[in-house]
């Protein structure tokens, strides 16, 4: 079998960039079952009620929905087990003093393999309220809008 290369995307959590004022993001390896790998691969999962956390001195990712492998025996895992994250040193302690402080936390943004190896994208970030989310949306439609006008005049 030929060594698989690039990133392919297995989940995505676009609803985190909604909620949560994203302010640093970082790449990391996790650590799975065998049967976890094979679902990965098949395309399923889902990171919507993900978080991770800091326990002495490690990083876990919580909630991430893996459902069993549909070929797998009596050696299957569980679909929301915590996972071990692959961080530096330096990285744990970064998002552990960050995530001290009111207000932050640090949530999945993306599940994905690269070059063959299974790595979660997560980010430090602020949670919004919901004026925060109102104005964010309303900035968006209105870039689309000035988009909308601007290729109008240019096609006229």
């Amino acid at each position: 079998m030929a060594k698989e290369t690039g990133r392919k995307l297995v989940a995505a959590n676009r609803k985190a960039r909604h909620d949560y004022t994203i302010e640093d993001v970082f790449e990391a390896g996790v650590v799975l079952t065998g049967t976890e790998v094979k679902a990965l691969r098949a395309g399923r999962a889902s990171l919507v009620d993900g978080w991770c956390e800091i326990e002495g001195s490690e990083a876990y990712l919580h909630g991430v929905h893996i459902p069993e492998y549909s070929q797998g025996t009596w050696t299957n895992h569980a679909p929301r087990r915590k996972r071990k994250l692959l961080l530096h040193r330096e990285e744990i302690d970064r998002l552990e003093s960050r995530t001290r402080e009111k207000g932050h936390t640090i949530v999945p943004l993306a599940l994905y393999f690269l070059d063959g190896r299974a790595k979660v994208e997560i980010a430090l970030a602020r949670g919004k309220k919901d004026w925060d989310k109102r104005q964010a949306l309303r900035e968006r439609q209105d870039n689309m809008e000035a988009q909308r006008a601007m290729r109008e005049l240019r096609d006229r």
